[in-house]
């Protein structure tokens, strides 16, 4: 019998977070996508601290209009700025076990474009 859904997507994760660690100077950004809201996270993992983080739940993003694509980008773009206020310009990308497409490649692009490198 094959995997279930989250069987797939806990196999995923934990393969991809084998590979990506998170430092002081190149965070993971983290990405978790419920399915209405979109939450992204900068984590230091070797002291287990979260850094800076966004959701779709902030006050200024949740009062704008549009759909879940274009609110993930503000979440990318709102993630991007709080990083470079901590001073950080380069982060190694989780994408949390989903597939690299829709909410997820649209908050990846709107950091990109906001200035992150990964």
């Amino acid at each position: 019998m094959g995997l279930s859904k989250t069987q797939r997507k806990y196999r995923i994760r934990r393969r991809i977070r084998k590979v990506s660690n998170g430092t002081a100077e190149r965070p993971r950004l983290s990405v978790f996508r419920s399915n209405s809201e979109i939450y992204a996270q900068l984590i230091d993992d070797e002291k287990g601290v979260t850094l800076a983080a966004a959701s779709s739940r902030d006050k200024d993003i949740a009062s704008t209009k549009g759909n879940k694509t274009e609110i993930a980008a503000l979440v990318g773009k709102a993630i991007a700025e709080k990083s470079k206020a901590a001073g950080i310009e380069k982060v190694a990308f989780d994408r949390g076990g989903n597939l690299y497409h829709g909410r997820v490649k649209s908050l990846a692009d709107g950091a990109r474009e906001a200035g992150l490198k990964f």
